[in-house]
């Protein structure tokens, strides 16, 4: 549209010209004086909506230009589908099931997070254990007799084939699946438990393409069962902590946050079962692992409870010191193959302004680091390498700063701090703290996530995440893949909610009026 503008007012121009220019030429040849002539307004008076004419033309054409720049910068950007929802389906966001008194649960997969899974769970109350399943009988024997050893009934025991787990979501007295598979099964199996009107609970990451991330959505939707990805993150100590303070408004407007997995895994790379983490690594680029960050930074944004992730933009360093262990381990063959960079990185921004920096490194030699940062209009907290806030004195209460004074150009002292953490120590922390530090599992964050599903799952609570929490941080594995191999280019962030998620204002969690036991 913009060149059939610029043609016509081309073409108007030109027609304006050798119209003046004619006349001149039949003047020079008469050789007229220059003279006054009426005729000359005449003509000029007729040319006048031909000039009008010309100058839209031409201001059309500009406007048309801006417009079509801008619009090329927005299609640079790569659209990502969002398959309809099924017509007799609506989203589950705040979804409450039935109260359940004692909840029974099958686990499938008892490698190291599995089985300790079955060793926290021995300290839960409310709760049975049903199944143990797992490829190995070994696996399932050692987490047959943690439960002898808490006094707790035998469980029905499922190993040896591919399929075993099957009959485990198939088995009617149990109200809960809980996964710690590989990620490659792990879509299939919260697909059939909850087909087989079961609950889930899944290790991270629980689904691994678009594809996995929609047929969950859909399955959970169709059901109406919880379907949680068990990100422990969210409920470390400090992290809980600077939720409860920014849900408070101690930090003002949240602007900008930031996550990590940056663990080097050289230690570990052996314990996976047919190494199938390296496995994925060596075929996958972008951020494969990106929940433990993604998890408290979407809590601190309220993403789909009043805003959501528009569009993200990733990249990576080229790998090297995967292929140097690959090597020194006598892998030759599969070092050229490997696709995950040293280092990913993505940048998301939301649909209200905010920004996320996720980062993602399993390979190189350095600190372990989860990042969490928050800065916003009133203060600023961060955990790695320092815990630490800063926020002005003079916005705190004297109890807290006992006259000290400080500004948020730096950390607060740490006496203050301890004061600061103690005072808005989230209710969750407060109920169970103790206990958590004693049964542990990452500090006790591990406990506090499994207490916390089954508290809300005894009450007939919404779940601390749900299926569409599941989705959005899964979603940076296809994600940032894409934008990767297409010149870290900018990728649009489906609406996984479609269309639902500005219904709930603020995240918070759920609790019941009255306590069971």
């Amino acid at each position: 549209m913009f060149y059939f503008y610029a043609f016509v007012s081309i073409l108007l121009v030109g027609r304006l010209y050798w119209k003046r220019r004619t006349s001149v030429c039949i003047k020079e040849e008469k050789h007229d004086l220059p003279t006054i002539n009426p005729q000359n307004f005449i003509t000029m008076k007729k040319n006048i909506p031909l000039i009008i004419l010309t100058i839209a033309c031409i201001v059309v054409g500009i406007f048309l230009t801006v417009t079509t720049h801008k619009e090329e910068k927005i299609t640079r950007c790569i659209a990502v589908h969002t398959p309809e929802r099924p017509t007799d389906q609506q989203d589950i966001i705040g979804l409450s099931c039935p109260p359940i008194d004692t909840v029974r649960i099958g686990f499938i997969g008892l490698g190291s997070r599995g089985s300790e899974a079955v060793r926290r769970f021995t300290h839960q109350k409310g709760i049975e254990v049903k199944a143990l399943c797992d490829l190995h009988q070994a696996k399932v024997d050692s987490c047959q007799q943690m439960l002898l050893r808490a006094k707790l009934p035998k469980a029905a025991e499922y190993h040896g084939s591919e399929d075993a787990w099957k009959q485990v979501c198939e088995q009617p007295d149990i109200d809960l699946i809980y996964i710690a598979t590989d990620w490659l099964s792990h879509t299939p199996m919260m697909v059939y438990a909850m087909e087989h009107g079961k609950h889930v609970a899944c290790e991270v990451p629980a689904a691994m393409n678009l594809e996995e991330i929609w047929k969950v959505i859909d399955t959970a939707e169709r059901t109406h069962k919880h379907c949680m990805m068990l990100e422990n993150c969210v409920y470390d100590f400090f992290e809980i902590t600077t939720l409860n303070m920014a849900q408070q408004g101690l930090f003002g407007e949240i602007t900008h946050v930031k996550g990590a997995y940056n663990h080097c895994l050289q230690e570990y790379w052996g314990d996976y079962d047919a190494n199938w983490r390296m496995q994925y690594n060596i075929g996958n680029k972008g951020d494969v692992y990106p929940t433990h960050g993604m998890g408290p930074a979407c809590q601190l944004l309220d993403i789909h409870r009043g805003d959501r992730m528009k569009y993200l933009v990733a990249m990576d360093s080229d790998p090297v010191s995967l292929p140097t262990y690959l090597k020194s381990h006598g892998n030759t063959e599969e070092t050229p193959k490997l696709q995950n960079g040293e280092v990913t990185l993505t940048l998301i921004r939301t649909e209200k302004g905010k920004t996320i920096q996720i980062e993602h490194n399993v390979a190189s030699p350095r600190p372990y680091s989860r990042l969490y940062q928050l800065t916003g209009t009133k203060g600023f907290a961060n955990k790695y390498p320092i815990e630490g806030y800063a926020l002005n004195s003079k916005e705190l209460p004297q109890n807290i700063t006992q006259e000290q004074v400080f500004t948020a150009h730096e950390y607060m002292p740490e006496c203050t701090k301890r004061q600061l953490m103690d005072q808005y120590k989230d209710p969750i922390v407060k109920a169970m703290e103790e206990e958590a530090k004693k049964v542990g599992g990452h500090g006790g964050m591990d406990f506090i996530m499994d207490a916390r599903l089954i508290y809300c799952l005894r009450h007939g609570l919404p779940l601390d995440m749900d299926v569409y929490d599941l989705a959005e941080w899964c979603s940076l594995i296809p994600l940032t893949k894409l934008s990767i191999e297409n010149g870290s280019v900018p990728v649009e962030v489906p609406d996984f909610t479609r269309g639902g998620w500005n219904r709930t204002q603020g995240y918070r969690h759920a609790f019941a009026e009255t306590q069971k036991d």
